[in-house]
């Protein structure tokens, strides 16, 4: 059977690494896809350092364009990240008839949408399995594997630069400024981290998981998006001690009223499998009617393991690029005219749990003022833990844990709390999930 003719964009890190294992790993792969699969172009913007990795035998370009359209090609594989060229590349690839496979994460969240429906039109495939949590299979589960199921809800831990600094915030008892240093010092994060450590990198993933899963279109835009750049070690201490893990989750949960979709800081507690997830590792957790949860783990960044996603999604095209077009997975798991419209909810709209630390004057009176701004709110106390006052201090720290509320409520209990005289300072409030 003919090869598989590759057209590469990008030799970087993900691109060298995507090279190497299918030349490492041509006779295994090609057994597995029932075709060679053959690198027949790159398209790189420094020709000298991309030529250390591609063999003179393969031509090297710098007009990525050259690749997108040229008739030897099948299928084009964008490992350049960001949102332009990458777009109009892959637009264009489509619009010529090419099949892409894309590690763009960013692309997709945003820009989805309109990127499967010009292949929709076109007839061709778009594979994606590597814009979310590397090497993890967790969007071919989501498409495939777990199709019987109505999808509860999915938390993942899917930023490995925040799972760092946070790891290091616990184990080490360090400040998230000193982490955030060695974290680029052993490359984890960029130079520019702004994308991690504000969650936007989490965003872009769980709101692909949450179109996979729910069946709604890509709502990027949407989503509630928090950081850790506020988490402090004192939380982190506080939250150990009352048996909880503080974690970047991205969130996406089925409400009868909508969609949440969320990223930010949680306490998980210390028992459950994630919250032992540590270092630059990911994992996934999926809860489905049927099958119950279930949970994905493994390394979510790196050369080798991305390209292990990028060549799953190369034998899959391999395999299909004959098929008839209905009968091909959809690109976003539902039939195209079954996606849903259930809205995604405003995080005051949102159902959780809460961790609360306030500072409070240490006088009798004070927790029952509290206690009934929480009653008149509706939201009851789950478990507390008031501190000693330092030796010569008038003031304590109390940490409320709640059970699940309404984040409307919780907000106007805080700022009712935060008026009183007795509070110092502004409250600090992290979600809790049970995740279980």
């Amino acid at each position: 059977m003919k090869p598989l003719r590759i057209g590469l964009l990008g030799i970087g890190t993900v691109g060298g690494g995507t090279f190497d294992v299918l030349t490492r790993n041509a006779e295994e792969i090609s057994r597995r896809a029932g075709r060679p699969l053959s690198v027949v172009r790159v398209a790189a913007r420094n020709e000298a350092k991309a030529r250390k990795v591609v063999p003179a035998s393969i031509p090297l370009v710098t007009d990525f364009r050259a690749v997108v359209r040229d008739p030897e090609v099948d299928v084009v594989v964008e490992l350049m990240g960001g949102y332009e060229p990458a777009k109009a590349l892959i637009l264009d690839a489509i619009e010529h008839g090419k099949h892409v496979v894309t590690a763009n994460k960013a692309l997709l969240a945003v820009h989805g949408n309109e990127i499967f429906s010009a292949a929709r039109a076109k007839g061709v495939i778009v594979a994606f399995e590597a814009a979310v949590a590397g090497g993890i299979p967790i969007i071919k589960a989501l498409r495939e594997g777990l199709v019987a199921n109505r999808i509860e809800w999915i938390a993942g831990i899917i930023n490995g630069t925040t799972n760092f600094i946070l790891s290091e915030m616990r184990s080490k008892g360090l400040a998230f400024a000193d982490v955030l240093k060695q974290a680029q010092a052993k490359g984890y994060a960029e130079a520019d981290p702004t994308f991690d450590i504000e969650g936007v990198d989490a965003g872009h993933k769980i709101s692909i998981l949450a179109a996979l899963a729910f069946g709604i279109p890509l709502s990027f835009d949407k989503a509630h998006i928090e950081g850790i750049t506020k988490i402090e070690a004192i939380d982190i201490r506080y939250a150990e001690e009352m048996g909880y893990r503080i974690k970047l989750l991205g969130i996406a949960r089925r409400r009868a009223a909508g969609i949440e979709l969320r990223v930010h800081p949680t306490l998980i507690p210390a028992r459950r499998l994630i919250a032992n997830v540590e270092g630059v590792m990911n994992a996934v957790l999926v809860k489905g009617d049927a099958v119950g949860a279930t949970l994905y783990y493994g390394a979510g960044a790196g050369a080798q393991p991305t390209a292990s996603a990028v060549i799953a999604d190369l034998v899959d095209v391999a395999r299909l690029i004959d098929a008839d077009v209905n009968h091909r997975v959809p690109y976003l798991a539902f039939q195209p005219d079954r996606i849903g419209s259930e809205p995604v909810l405003p995080i005051d709209e949102v159902e959780s749990s809460y961790y609360l630390r306030l500072r409070v004057d240490d006088r009798p009176g004070v927790l029952a003022d509290i206690t009934r701004v929480l009653a008149d709110n509706m939201i009851s106390i789950d478990a507390m833990l008031q501190k000693e006052p330092a030796e010569g201090e008038a003031q304590t720290d109390i940490i409320l844990l709640t059970h699940e509320t309404i984040e409307g409520r919780i907000r106007r209990a805080i700022a009712a709390i935060e008026a009183q005289p007795s509070t110092r300072g502004k409250i600090v409030l992290l979600r809790l999930e049970n995740l279980a």
